[in-house]
């Protein structure tokens, strides 16, 4: 295979089949172990059906190249990680192809300390080396051992909050037949035993990588509609959802109405500077401006950084920041080895939900209309960066804001800002699709009408 076309700008992730099978999956441990000279290598996988596979042919591959693995099972991303920082290994992988469709998979990797691997930090390198197929000989064959690192994990979430500060509350948590499950039943007995008043309320909780309830992806309008319902028919005071490998949380209001992740980014990095004060905050470029503001109030430092977990996490250790997010609900912390996590978030929202005697709508609510936005509105274009510069050129030539002209920013994309308006229009990295985010200065009317006009640039573009 002279072009494996699964590697991906932060990540692997490819069709089943062709593009990814277990042989591939075996060159990839051989790579990986090699490139880093690995001793040893912690994996685990999601609850895909492909994932234990997978996961069996990249540990061949880690110990044909002489690295012992650690078999975690089936885990959500964020053990991994965990386990990369908390255990003595040279790295971590996961095997997961997150929220893509049913036919797809892949893998995550990090260093030891759960350092990413992204195209300019060695999984270029790690790709050639899988293509050439021309390995190292080595002394000895690694060993498997199979370990669980699950309490260590559950007291280190649980270690973000005090259990003293919680009120009594009803949850509603949808794992959405994805990794999340296991997790949540282990905090739930932590609760229990601790006489912390938190009912959960389960859906779709069982893992089964069919999903026969469709694949986790609640950044989806069309997958919100059953944890709504189940927040407004349960009385509960906040609903979660999370992805399939549970590295994203989504959360609801006490109304069940969906909350941008962008809002919430804002709620956590205020949260953090109330009692750090001075510190840095790293922000993706799709949707800025609520966040800039919040963190600009609060002492602290915002730091814009492109978007994708693994430079956000680069980024992240660079500055030393003590939260990082993203609108797309990536939340990132310092004291989770700079990685993202889909648990922290919800039990940090649930503390502030407690202590300060407020629902999650109005911890919000004027923030959302202060900054309104689009949300992420995808399209399917054969050529983004065409459709991307029609929408530039449109703006930079023929201003809608009298003679206001754009600042732009390419950082990701492009961002466009006005005065009282900006948009962010990308491709994607890890799926065909073009990308839009739009958001006003306290106008909801104005970012509709942006949106359709952008929507007819991009269509005019295919």
């Amino acid at each position: 295979m002279k072009n494996m076309s699964c590697f991906k700008a932060y990540d692997i992730r490819g069709k089943l089949g062709d593009e990814l099978n277990d042989g591939v999956a075996y060159r990839i441990g051989r790579a990986y172990a090699q490139y880093l000279s690995a001793k040893r290598v912690v994996v685990g996988g999601d609850v895909r059906l492909t994932s234990e596979s997978l996961k069996r042919a990249l540990a061949n591959g880690l110990m044909d190249a002489g690295a012992d693995v650690i078999d975690l099972g089936m885990t959500g991303t964020e053990e991994v990680y965990f386990a990369a920082f908390y255990l003595d290994v040279d790295g971590g992988i996961e095997v997961t192809a997150s929220h893509n469709p049913l036919d797809y998979n892949g893998m995550k990797l990090v260093r030891k300390d759960a350092e990413p691997i992204s195209g300019s930090s060695g999984l270029h390198v790690i790709k050639k080396l899988a293509e050439e197929n021309n390995f190292k000989s080595v002394e000895r064959q690694g060993r498997l051992v199979q370990q669980s690192i699950l309490d260590a994990y559950i007291d280190h979430l649980l270690s973000y909050i005090k259990f003293a500060e919680l009120s009594p509350l009803k949850l509603v948590v949808n794992a959405g037949n994805g990794s999340a499950g296991h997790v949540i039943d282990a905090i739930e007995q932590k609760f229990i035993k601790k006489n912390v008043p938190v009912e959960f309320i389960k859906v779709h909780h069982q893992a089964d990588g069919r999903f026969p309830n469709g694949i986790p992806n609640p950044l989806l309008p069309e997958n919100r509609a059953v944890t709504s319902e189940a927040v407004q028919a349960h009385g509960a005071d906040m609903g979660i959802a999370w992805d399939g490998d549970f590295d994203r949380c989504f959360l609801f209001d006490e109304n069940g109405e969906f909350i941008e992740g962008y809002y919430i980014v804002g709620l956590l990095a205020a949260a953090f500077l109330k009692k750090n004060p001075g510190e840095k905050i790293i922000h993706d470029p799709r949707l800025t401006w609520n966040t800039v503001d919040i963190v600009d109030r609060a002492g602290g430092i915002p730091i814009q950084s492109k978007t994708g977990h693994a430079f956000i996490k680069e980024r992240m250790r660079a500055e030393n920041a003590i939260y990082g997010g993203e609108m797309s609900a990536h939340h990132y912390f310092r004291d989770f080895a700079y990685c993202d996590s889909g648990m922290i978030p919800w039990l940090l929202v649930a503390e502030l939900v407690s202590v300060s005697g407020n629902p999650l709508s109005k911890l919000v609510g004027e923030r959302m209309a202060a900054y309104p936005c689009s949300g992420e509105i995808n399209y399917k274009v054969e050529d983004p960066q065409t459709a991307i510069e029609r929408v530039r050129a449109h703006y930079s030539s023929s201003s809608p804001s009298g003679n206001e002209y754009p600042g732009i920013d390419t950082t990701d994309g492009i961002s466009l800002e006005f005065s009282d308006w900006r948009l962010n229009l990308r491709a994607s990295n890890t799926e065909p699709l073009l990308r839009l985010n739009v958001e006003s200065c306290g106008d909801s009317r104005l970012v509709k009408e942006r949106v359709a006009e952008i929507e007819a640039q991009i269509k005019e573009a295919i």
